[in-house]
């Protein structure tokens, strides 16, 4: 896991003066690399490498070793003068590619995944990329073809900004780096208003910066050097298994491949141990990964002295049934002191929700208290394996298109019967998925806004992938990503990897959803997990007490900040109106999820910290 920046000048030459302003932009982001650094300046037009007074392609790199820890596994990493790379990210089957390789007479001088990815890449081209099992992102420097290839891993793990000026393209792992290279910093209103409304992050190429973007998942962008051309190439997509499985053959399988996900992402030349919340897909990834390594796997647990929003009742439980190593890390809710600047920095958007505060918080701790490096986490579970309570809403609209009467019926009374996702509806959570919000229902909003259609369902495997690619996934890694590189470690994804999500794609919807229960399948393939926490009821983020905040703690706050609100002289809201909003709030409106409250709020700091430098972000206590 690292930090890259990058620039690509089409048609002139870079001199000193760029230079040194690159590998400044490239050490913005020391906390993803601490442990080493490269700069490299490079002409494609001239076929010349390390002359930063003419250069038309700089690449930089900031290191976190992982992989192969000598310093020959540095970079930018080059082959044979002709191929230069900057890389971030972990291909995790590098070993069995490599093994292929050799076969074929290509010939490694380091233990790194990244000397693969450029043997794979003289091998096969940018197509070869989808046989990479991993996550990435990184700048491919073709001298002998004059082309840059820049690509990204299939399900938005790993960043990678781009911003182009004229005939220069540059790209970055964060957009604090491309920040000083605008000519003018904007708002994007489209984004900002989309986010505000319908609590949506990163669910396209725009950010909330105007000319600043992101590189699709899935995809490659290839720069030509000769003719001056960028194209975009999709080189991986999903794909339709017609097999049929009975559910027995499909436990079997789906604990072969996701016990195989874990194996291949415990490859490391540092520790890696797992976060573990005492839900279902923290527990199943501790207990098999205890098992690959036959016991001694260590766990991490961040846990309230607030029993009301604590976890530990269930972390214990599975440690006193399975033997697993667990470590608890404590923080005080009633008396910690939060500094929001922290979290618009190093994240550069308005986060999402207080889970981002409590990420963060999660892997400072780690940081300091452990010799953990990598941590494995849960993310994506519930998105492939129809884990969140509107599937079963989807779920049921289906069988209700399908005309599966009977079907409909007995899901209804299950979840009845078995306590589950009908007895946790909360119409202010489940209200951005209504299907007459075809238009902003916040009064304070202003603008003409684009609605993006997250009530619509044609089918469930569909209304997974563009919760994959678009609504959900892409904002999950985007602060998983932040919060653990600022503090320098690595975070891996079981339940991403390419073969479960195609597998868990093709599933019939009854082998996810069955009996009033999300995950089935997730539910009966893992053994070892105490039944307590297999058949758990409830579907738990982070525990924060984030309405008693917003109702309390930063009721002050949020009354200082909107009298006068940078966002309402930006023309995004109408700030006396979003105050009246928050009184209804206040008041106990049911329909006003806190989450709506909290993003306005997160907004305007963010607003304030960026557009207007005299204007201090307040220091929150909680």
């Amino acid at each position: 896991m690292c930090g890259i920046f990058g620039a690509i000048n089409i048609n002139n030459f870079f001199g000193e003066r760029d230079y040194g302003k690159f590998v400044s932009l490239t050490d913005i982001v020391y906390h993803r690399g601490p442990d080493a650094s490269g700069y490299t300046p490079l002409s494609c037009k001239e076929s010349t490498v390390g002359n930063p007074g003419k250069f038309d392609i700089f690449l930089g790199h900031r290191r976190l070793s992982i992989i192969d820890l000598s310093d020959n596994a540095n970079q930018p990493m080059c082959k044979d003068q002709k191929l230069w790379i900057s890389f971030n990210g972990e291909i995790y089957n590098y070993l069995e590619l490599r093994q292929d390789l050799k076969k074929q007479g290509y010939i490694f001088t380091t233990n790194s995944d990244t000397e693969v990815i450029l043997a794979v890449y003289d091998k096969w081209g940018p197509k070869g990329f989808t046989y990479f099992n991993g996550m990435w992102a990184f700048a491919i420097v073709d001298l002998p073809r004059k082309q840059v290839v820049l690509s990204r891993d299939r399900f938005s793990v790993k960043p990678l900004y781009y911003y182009q000026r004229g005939g220069i393209l540059f790209f970055s792992s964060e957009i604090k780096q491309l920040l000083p290279l605008l000519e003018s910093m904007r708002v994007n209103h489209s984004t900002m208003f989309c986010y505000l409304n319908q609590g949506i992050l990163n669910s396209n190429e725009e950010t909330f910066f105007e000319d600043i973007y992101k590189l699709k998942p899935k995809h490659n962008l290839i720069i030509s050097l000769s003719d001056g051309t960028m194209r975009e190439e999709q080189y991986w997509d999903y794909e339709i298994n017609k097999q049929t499985y009975t559910f027995e053959q499909a436990k079997e399988e789906f604990r072969s491949l996701f016990t195989d996900s874990i194996r291949l992402r415990l490859r490391s030349d540092v520790k890696v141990g797992a976060l573990l919340s005492g839900g279902l897909d923290s527990s199943a990834i501790s207990v098999l990964a205890n098992t690959i390594q036959e016991g001694g796997f260590e766990t991490f647990s961040v846990v309230s002295k607030n029993a009301k929003y604590s976890e530990a009742k269930f972390v214990d439980m599975l440690v006193r049934e399975t033997g697993i190593v667990n470590h608890k890390l404590v923080i005080d809710d009633n008396s910690s002191h939060i500094t929001i600047n922290d979290i618009l920095y190093f994240n550069d958007e308005p986060p999402g929700s207080f889970s981002t505060i409590a990420h963060y918080k999660m892997m400072e701790k780690i940081k300091k208290e452990t010799d953990i490096t990598v941590v494995l986490s849960g993310q994506g579970g519930d998105e492939i394996l129809l884990g969140y309570r509107k599937y079963f809403f989807f779920y049921i609209k289906q069988l209700f298109k399908q005309h599966d009467i009977g079907t409909l019926f007995f899901e209804i009374a299950s979840s009845f019967f078995n306590r589950t996702v009908l007895w946790q509806f909360d119409i202010g959570e489940a209200r951005r998925y209504l299907p007459w919000k075809e238009k902003s229902s916040y009064e304070y909003l202003l603008g003409l806004p684009v609605i993006e259609p997250i009530f619509e369902s044609s089918d469930l495997r569909s209304r997974q992938i563009v919760d994959i690619e678009k609504y959900s996934v892409p904002g999950l890694t985007h602060y998983e990503d932040r919060s653990s590189m600022a503090s320098s470690l690595e975070i891996r994804l079981p339940f991403l990897d390419y073969r479960v999500v195609n597998f868990a794609l093709n599933l019939p919807a009854n082998f996810k959803i069955w009996r009033g229960w999300s995950k089935y399948i997730l539910r009966e393939s893992v053994y070892g997990i105490p039944e307590t926490i297999r058949w758990r009821k409830d579907k738990q983020g982070f525990l924060l007490p984030e309405k008693l905040w917003l109702k309390s703690n930063l009721s002050g706050l949020i009354y200082d900040v909107f009298q006068k609100s940078l966002l309402a002289e930006m023309g995004i809201i109408d700030s006396k109106c979003f105050l009246r909003h928050y009184e209804k709030f206040l008041a106990g409106k049911s329909n006003i999820w806190c989450k709506d409250i909290t993003r306005v709020l997160f907004a305007e700091l963010w607003a304030r910290k960026l557009f207007d430098k005299n204007n201090l972000i307040p220091f929150i206590q909680l």
